[in-house]
């Protein structure tokens, strides 16, 4: 037989007495049962040990063990009887006589008593015949079906009624003889030695009795102790074979359930922390819902590991119209729409225009043309959710309805608008349409890599629109303070690594509010502009000109020498100052004051040394204005920057 049939017949009977391809309802179902059976085989055992150690255990302590008591009471009662005629036969005081008659006669009756209470059982109360004390009270069993015990109670009863007329006859002749001790002594102990003589045979019996009680005890206690051995050892290798089963069974049916729930977990963390191997795909071992699961979320990580590439891409794309082309395209090749378009609709604008084709010819559009001039008669952007001509016919006027085509209209929701649409066409005559199973899937999957999309094209238009207002300043034209942030730590490098200085000159128009006062802010917005211009010429095309605040602009002049600042800073003074500007009334003139410091000469530190410039700065402000001034350590206040 080929090798792979006996593999494959091996796996196919593992299979069969594991379960791993019935449902896991059944499979589970048929589990309990095994173990089940093992609990009952358990409890059948545990239950058999328990039944026949109760039984011997009730046997001693409930016929045994006071069955015994009484033979020994009886036994101690006889050898007080032999104690007290041997007093008895001693004694000349007729008290002192009449006193152990007494005393004999309640043993015999204590022994009566106990003999009735082996017959018939019952309750059992012993006194102490020297003082009338109650020594002790407990129950015994009744000794019917003991061949032993009804012997004994049938001997023993014969033997009391022998001692009883021999005790009599003992202690006739005895108070016969007490006057006179000396007379007819023969007689007396002939007497003693008879009574003595049965009560020696009574005191055999009982003892005898007492040992065959022990023999017993001893027997039901060894079948109690082998009892206990023999369930415990049983117990302990039905719980090894039922360990061994379930470690065979669990190791096997781990391949249909454990195995696979672990390779989904294993992938689910991986797939939280970007890390997507689809080489580690989820083995399928079983024909249950457990496979079905494998096979499922293999289809369903493939999925997921094209939407996350997807997304690294368009992320590193440098344009919208890429991420666009990319979108477009993975709608056709990964989920399968020939027709569809892309529209994108600018922020603040109420156009919209088609950026996926980028051209569209007549037949190639499906809405009426009038939506790129009014994005408002858009449906889906109107409402800001998808619109199915699926779901309700005709749902949208601008549709351009065809013979058995169908639209469904997925808006791109952006910094909480309609930032876009992407519309999906059906053709129902195209037999993969069909189905609106088919349909659904794969309006799903589009609308899954649209939805990744959206956080990309988001950041990209923002970026495109800050790249150009972010860093600069509106009025002026000139860098803000947000570029200086950024480029400080390079442009610091690069100065340092050069040996050469950075100048740095603060400059601010004197008296400049009353331009904003007297003349308006359209002035003032005139003024700012032509000043930024004469201090753009004033200086290289490699140094910065940055309006660091109202009417505050920095000059940052890179790798200079010393002292070489001052000369530019006085150039910038001269040219503001000898410059006209234009306002609504005629011509204006202005002055401008200006503080200088140097990097690193001033201070290793770069924004200390800004901090400087604005202290000489206002230093000429306070000294009379239109002058520029340079940064003294003795203008410096302040303990720490």
């Amino acid at each position: 037989m080929p090798e792979n049939n006996v593999k494959d017949m091996s796996r196919r009977f593992i299979n069969f007495i594991t379960f791993i391809d019935l449902p896991i309802k059944k499979k589970f179902r048929l589990f309990s049962v095994g173990v089940l059976f093992w609990f009952v085989m358990l409890f059948v055992v545990t239950l058999a040990a328990l039944l026949t150690v109760d039984k011997k255990t009730d046997t001693i302590v409930r016929d045994l063990i006071p069955q015994d008591r009484l033979a020994q009471k009886i036994a101690r009662n006889i050898q007080s009887l032999n104690l007290d005629a041997l007093e008895l036969s001693r004694t000349s005081d007729i008290r002192s006589a009449l006193h152990r008659i007494e005393t004999s006669k309640a043993r015999m009756e204590d022994i009566s008593a106990f003999l009735s209470a082996l017959q018939a059982g019952g309750r059992v109360n012993d006194y102490s015949r020297e003082n009338g004390k109650l020594i002790e009270t407990f129950t015994t069993s009744p000794v019917r079906g003991d061949l032993a015990g009804e012997k004994y109670v049938s001997e023993m009863t014969v033997l009391q009624g022998v001692l009883v007329k021999k005790f009599q006859a003992f202690t006739d002749q005895k108070m016969k003889n007490l006057p006179d001790t000396q007379q007819d002594n023969n007689r007396d102990n002939v007497k003693l030695k008879e009574y003595q003589q049965t009560l020696a045979e009574a005191l055999a019996l009982s003892n005898d009795y007492s040992a065959n009680a022990s023999h017993l005890y001893t027997e039901n206690a060894g079948t109690i102790n082998s009892t206990v051995t023999y369930t415990t050892t049983i117990v302990v290798v039905v719980l090894l074979i039922a360990l061994v089963l379930l470690g065979i069974f669990t190791i096997w049916i781990s391949r249909s359930i454990a195995n696979p729930v672990k390779s989904i977990i294993e992938q689910i963390h991986a797939l939280g922390t970007g890390d997507v191997d689809l080489s580690k795909k989820i083995a399928i071992h079983s024909k249950d819902e457990i496979g079905i699961l494998s096979a499922e979320f293999n289809g369903l990580m493939e999925s997921i590991h094209g939407m996350t590439t997807f997304k690294k891409v368009i992320e590193e794309d440098d344009t919208l119209a890429d991420v666009y082309s990319r979108l477009g395209n993975v709608l056709r090749e990964q989920v399968g729409i020939d027709e569809f378009l892309i529209y994108e609709i600018p922020t603040n604008q109420n156009k919209m225009s088609p950026v996926f084709p980028l051209v569209l010819s007549d037949n190639e559009s499906f809405c009426s043309p009038d939506i790129l001039d009014s994005s408002e008669l858009c449906k889906a952007k109107k409402t800001g959710h998808a619109i199915s001509s699926m779901v309700y016919p005709h749902i949208c006027k601008q549709f351009q309805v065809e013979q058995g085509k169908e639209h469904y209209c997925i808006p791109m929701i952006i910094g909480g608008g309609t930032g876009g649409v992407v519309q999906l066409v059906f053709d129902r005559a195209d037999p993969r349409y069909r189905d609106q199973h088919t349909i659904d899937q794969k309006v799903f999957k589009a609308r899954q890599y649209v939805k990744e999309s959206l956080s990309v094209i988001e950041a990209k238009r923002l970026m495109d629109t800050l790249r150009d207002s972010a860093l600069k300043d509106s009025l002026t034209g000139l860098y803000n303070r947000r570029f200086l942030q950024e480029c400080t730590e390079n442009m610091v490098a690069g100065v340092m690594r050069r040996g050469k200085n950075i100048g740095l000159i603060m400059c601010d128009l004197d008296f400049f509010k009353q331009v904003n006062d007297v003349y308006g802010h359209n002035a003032g917005d005139a003024v700012l502009k032509e000043t930024s211009g004469l201090i753009r010429s004033s200086v290289r095309t490699s140094d910065l000109v940055i309006r660091f605040g109202g009417e505050e602009f920095l000059v940052v002049l890179l790798d200079t020498n010393k002292d070489e600042t001052m000369k530019v800073a006085e150039k910038i003074r001269e040219s503001v100052q000898n410059a006209k500007f234009k306002v609504q009334d005629g011509v204006l003139k202005k002055t401008i004051s200006l503080g200088v410091s140097e990097f690193p000469i001033d201070t290793q530190l770069f924004w200390q040394a800004i901090k400087y410039a604005d202290v000489a700065l206002y230093k000429a402000k306070e000294t009379g204005r239109n002058k520029a001034i340079r940064f003294t350590e003795e203008m410096w206040t302040g303990e720490q920057f």
